[in-house]
């Protein structure tokens, strides 16, 4: 130790940390983070494979290595989806660039790139179906939840994590802080009257938190609960994060513009709305009849210089 930190002063080398002082630093800065659950999952994952390492010794082919092949309990069972997987990179990619930067403890970090994930189809479920659903749970705490999420399309996390103090009943709005945000940015959450009705249900159940279970804090999903309900609802391949495509989806069906749907989902490129501009063709429907093989009002040349064959 004492030769370490002769190193340190005299020769100005750099002072070395291992993993776990990171982890609790990393942690402690964000503990106020609407996703720390999944950090910790995240970072116990690969502390089972660096704990005790210096954070200079890790290398960006150790990391990709040790990426998880399969799921924990409280995730989806089965081999992790590729998106799952950047999901786990990228707390670990976050952690060592503020220990590269902020905390000056590395020189660099490793490049870690991310897997590329393939654009799937959106899935999301009917009125009806959405409304069977909510019928189908057992438990009130996860049945407010659920319908706070089709009225807002906030996420999960958003959701369990909303505090009292970020409403306003009066002006029928909620806000996002930029530490609770996927995107890092401020989202402004009006509320339609069915969200507030659901909020003003939770009043007095607890002081901080609006939605909480058994009086407590939501600290984690119950995903055996949310299974069991969509079966029982005869709804297939539905996620949680699936309210929220529906609640975008019903939004475009029923004319809400892109740009205002961005903006109310808190999305941080335009491209991710996209995603949802081809439920809503209603739009283009003027513009179809502008090329037509047998229009009325054509060229002469353009009908009849055509051929039998």
């Amino acid at each position: 130790m004492k030769s370490e930190l002769w190193r340190v002063h005299r020769l100005g080398e750099r002072p070395r940390h291992k993993y776990e002082e990171a982890v609790v630093r990393y942690l402690k800065e964000q503990a106020r983070m609407s996703d720390y659950a999944n950090l910790v999952r995240h970072l116990r994952h690969f502390g089972t494979y660096f704990a005790g390492r210096y954070l200079d010794s890790i290398t960006a082919a150790e990391i990709l290595a040790a990426l998880p092949d399969k799921l924990y309990r409280g995730e989806r069972t089965g081999i992790p989806t590729v998106a799952t997987r950047n999901r786990y990179l990228g707390t670990l990619r976050s952690m060592l660039y503020r220990a590269a930067g902020k905390w000056e403890w590395l020189e660099r970090a490793p490049k870690l790139p991310e897997e590329r994930e393939d654009n799937k189809r959106i899935r999301w479920i009917t009125q009806e179906e959405a409304q069977r659903l909510i019928r189908a749970i057992n438990t009130e705490w996860l049945r407010d939840v659920t319908a706070f999420g089709f009225a807002t399309g906030l996420r999960q996390a958003n959701i369990i994590g909303l505090e009292w103090s970020q409403l306003d009943l009066v002006a029928r709005r909620a806000w996002i802080h930029p530490d609770q945000a996927k995107a890092r940015k401020p989202i402004g959450v009006p509320l339609n009257h069915e969200a507030v009705a659901l909020i003003r249900k939770q009043i007095g159940r607890h002081s901080r938190f609006v939605f909480v279970r058994n009086g407590n804090p939501i600290v984690s999903w119950d995903r055996d609960q949310w299974v069991a309900a969509c079966a029982r609802a005869n709804i297939e391949n539905f996620r949680f994060h699936d309210v929220r495509h529906t609640w975008a989806s019903w939004h475009v069906q029923r004319g809400t513009p892109l740009e205002r749907l961005k903006e109310l989902g808190g999305w941080a490129s335009y491209d991710m709305v996209l995603r949802y501009a081809h439920l809503a063709p209603d739009h283009l429907a003027r513009h179809a009849d502008a090329v037509t093989l047998w229009s009325q009002d054509a060229p002469e040349s353009s009908v009849t210089g055509l051929k039998a064959v």
